[in-house]
């Protein structure tokens, strides 16, 4: 997953941040939103709107000061959100490595031969 926040202040945007990821496929699109609004959501910030539907190539969670959008990758490469907004800061997230002997596939831990 791809991670990049964008500082949108003094931009004239309408919010604070966005924070882009990427999923890979739509169910993972949908787990990784509600991932999000859970986590949040425990920690006492409220969502203000969600756009985006299961099976949907793009959610939107926004939260006021910052917007969360979690795309497919084709999603993010046509509206290339990170060119579109090309003055604000922009901080990047590397993927985390996957640990030795993890299949990537299925996300399981799988015996190597």
């Amino acid at each position: 997953m791809d991670i990049t926040v964008l500082k949108l202040a003094g931009t004239g945007a309408f919010v604070e941040y966005f924070l882009l990821c990427s999923g890979q496929s739509q169910p993972q699109i949908k787990a990784i939103s509600d991932a999000i609004e859970e986590r949040l959501g425990n920690q006492g910030v409220r969502l203000a709107h969600r756009e985006g539907k299961t099976g949907a190539e793009w959610m939107l969670l926004d939260y006021g000061d910052f917007v969360v959008h979690v795309f497919s990758e084709r999603a993010r490469h046509y509206y290339d959100l990170e060119r579109l907004w090309r003055s604000a800061e922009r901080i990047d997230f590397p993927a985390p490595s996957r640990p030795p002997g993890l299949h990537e596939d299925s996300g399981t831990d799988l015996p190597t031969q």
